[in-house]
């Protein structure tokens, strides 16, 4: 039986390099439901959706990926008038860029 994940641990694949099964030292079951949940989340979703998301994230200023995102984590669809929102996930990605060296 495995021990207890730590508190901030999610349950989720092990993300290091792990040299053992893809499900690390944990269930093979969570792996297998985790898997299958992230494949059905971002099932490409038919044409009329994706165009529509993709003319609203560009009035947002957003990427398809994070209006997905957005949709997909709070259920929530974002308009204008979210503009703290809109910033945070704005300066969420200035933070995930990385820099050249020199």
């Amino acid at each position: 039986m495995a021990g207890r994940p730590k508190r901030s641990h999610n349950g989720g694949p092990p993300l290091d390099e792990y040299k053992g099964p893809p499900w690390g030292k944990g269930d093979p079951y969570i792996f297998l439901a985790w898997k299958a949940a992230h494949a059905k989340a971002w099932k490409a979703p038919s044409r009329d959706i994706m165009l529509m998301r993709m003319e609203k994230a560009g009035r947002l200023g957003l990427t398809y990926e994070e209006y997905t995102l957005e949709i997909l984590e709070r259920g929530h669809h974002l308009r204008e008038e979210d503009t703290e929102r809109i910033a945070a996930i704005k300066a969420a990605r200035k933070r995930r860029r990385v820099r050249p060296l020199g």
